[in-house]
């Protein structure tokens, strides 16, 4: 059988290395490309040395795109560099799924208030499908550019879209509160996520600024077809992956915990990687896998609902949630190269 042929833009950070290590084993796909602009002609498993003798494939430039033929190119790039990809290779045939932040949001204006930076190819934001399996697989189905959705905001919106779905919460005080490991923070140097600040260490960042409060708000609006307002407070953990969320919000009437139950047990019905869990889930219970678990229950006493959400923010909140799309874009079997067993403890 044929296999398709893909590309990955950007070698070098814990993206493009999840992105590889998930696609080596793919039974339907073959990496023909890898780009490194800084590490051109070294290989692969040298900036990775975890792969050697498993991706020693040597990265080239992304000046040499035209000698590959390519169905597919994933975008391992930051937000600000995406975009001027996009720009160059929108009209190629290959379909494009992009990891940055870069056409996640409803517009250009949008994206320039909330990442405080000018976005060079605004086009891009009505072509775009924003890629959450579990909500826009139809969308997805016939795209040409997904904007791969954030780590923090498919937590969220995965733990609350079957409540707004069904308006079961007031959608104006949703509180989201998550926890991260450092490598969210991506992996170059950074004072944020230097071993003396980060271990023993917890603390709250981006209060109240985070760029990631609207990427969730405005799927939210999307989903509750009315205004949401989201408080979202991201934290900063002492470990090296996993996304832990906790959301809390009221009923708009009294409910029974078994009606919970029965709600999210028919919204992800047919969601593979959803798992809805009998006990509080923890990140090490979906560690490396393409998994969202969610726990659910509703406090009487202060007739709050409560949904713990975790993920791997390296595979569902990135390159495994990226890899569900390519498989659903290329018409293949959403979980295939996704059957990942998470690695406990």
């Amino acid at each position: 059988m044929t296999k398709y042929k893909i590309g990955i833009i950007g070698a070098t950070g814990y993206t493009g290395s999840e992105l590889v290590r998930i696609l080596t084993n793919h039974p339907d796909v073959e990496i023909t490309m890898i780009t490194s602009e800084s590490r051109a002609g070294d290989l692969f498993s040298d900036v990775h040395p975890y792969l050697q003798g498993i991706a020693d494939d040597v990265l080239v430039s992304l000046d040499q795109i035209d000698d590959y033929e390519l169905d597919l190119v994933f975008l391992a790039l930051p937000h600000g560099v995406s975009m001027d990809i996009v720009r160059r290779f929108h009209d190629r045939s290959f379909k494009i799924i992009d990891l940055s932040g870069d056409f996640r949001l409803s517009s250009q204006k949008v994206y320039e208030e909330w990442y405080k930076m000018d976005h060079i190819y605004p086009e891009g934001f009505e072509k775009a499908i924003f890629g959450c399996p579990e909500l826009y697989a139809a969308k997805i189905k016939d795209a040409h550019l997904i904007a791969n959705p954030g780590c923090f905001p498919t937590s969220a919106i995965l733990g609350l879209a079957p409540l707004l779905h069904a308006n079961l919460i007031e959608s104006d005080r949703i509180i989201i509160d998550s926890k991260t490991g450092v490598t969210g923070a991506g992996i170059k140097a950074k004072n944020v996520n230097l071993y003396s600040n980060v271990n023993d260490n917890f603390k709250a960042y981006g209060l109240k600024h985070h760029r990631h409060t609207i990427e969730i708000q405005e799927i939210m609006d999307k989903i509750s077809g009315e205004r949401t307002l989201v408080q979202f407070t991201p934290h900063l953990l002492p470990v090296d992956r996993g996304i832990l969320t906790t959301i809390y919000a009221r009923p708009t009437r009294i409910l029974e915990e078994s009606e919970l139950h029965e709600l999210y047990s028919a919204f992800y019905a047919h969601a593979p990687f959803v798992r809805l869990r009998k006990q509080e889930p923890a990140i090490k219970d979906v560690r490396g896998t393409n998994y969202c678990d969610l726990y659910t229950t509703y406090d009487q006493r202060t007739n709050m609902v409560i949904v713990i959400s975790v993920i791997d923010n390296l595979i569902k909140g990135a390159a495994g949630q990226a890899v569900h799309n390519m498989n659903i874009m290329l018409g293949l079997d959403e979980t295939q190269g996704l059957k990942l067993i998470p690695l406990n403890p």
